[in-house]
């Protein structure tokens, strides 16, 4: 659904001068993952405990307390390979602005024979992002949200945005695993993979001058 208004508003954007495609993107995950002992992701509506309780005894769910309700969870695996990234880089050659990799991908893991099913999962979609940008040998990410960057001493008087960041600064910085702290470690990951990589985090509105270092938290070699 999100994929649909994305293309819909670029196309209306561009006066239809280039193509938009939103593609279902599949993600493959390793079924060993740890992640998958310990279920960590919230997904569906919210129940009150009796009902999600009766919910995961009928169905086999999970479910854990978010804040005053409950929640169904499922593992969030870290994203291995992009198995349409094919795909991906055909509609790039043929200039095509490609909206993919959507929620994190749709996650599947490989049978023995080499083909792939999908999984109940959540994968971070920072993560998949990450991976996506280095597959596609890009030279930035650019995470955007609803804050001004990384802020230091977040929620406090003291708040002030950290402008620059080395990849270790970032993975060295303890963040909210819910919110801030994905983008770090994904960022981080991503520029430590070449010089000259940059990855960018910071408001919507702002993309181009977080590209351009004006804005947003930049974390470079």
């Amino acid at each position: 659904m999100i994929g649909y208004l994305i293309e819909q508003e670029l196309e209306n954007a561009l006066d239809h001068a280039r193509p938009v495609a939103t593609l279902l993107t599949q993600i493959r995950v390793d079924p060993d993952d740890p992640a998958f002992d310990v279920p960590s992701k919230f997904v569906g509506p919210v129940y009150d405990r009796a009902k999600a309780e009766e919910m995961a005894a009928r169905h086999g769910w999970s479910v854990a307390p978010d804040g005053e309700h409950w929640r169904r969870v499922v593992p969030s695996p870290a994203p291995m390979e992009i198995p349409d990234l094919k795909v991906i880089r055909l509609l790039l050659a043929s200039r095509t602005i490609v909206i993919c990799a959507g929620g994190g991908g749709i996650p599947v893991v490989a049978r023995p024979d080499g083909s792939l099913t999908g999984i109940e999962a959540v994968i971070d979609k920072d993560a998949s992002s990450a991976l996506l940008a280095d597959a596609l040998d890009a030279d930035g990410l650019v995470m955007l949200t609803d804050v001004e960057g990384i802020m230091r001493d977040f929620g406090t008087d003291a708040a002030a945005l950290i402008e620059r960041l080395s990849p270790e600064e970032a993975e060295a910085l303890d963040l909210a695993a819910g919110s801030m702290g994905p983008k770090a470690e994904a960022a981080a990951r991503f520029a430590a993979t070449g010089q000259g990589r940059r990855a960018g985090i910071g408001r919507l509105g702002q993309a181009l001058e977080i590209l351009e270092g004006r804005a947003g938290t930049l974390v470079a070699l």
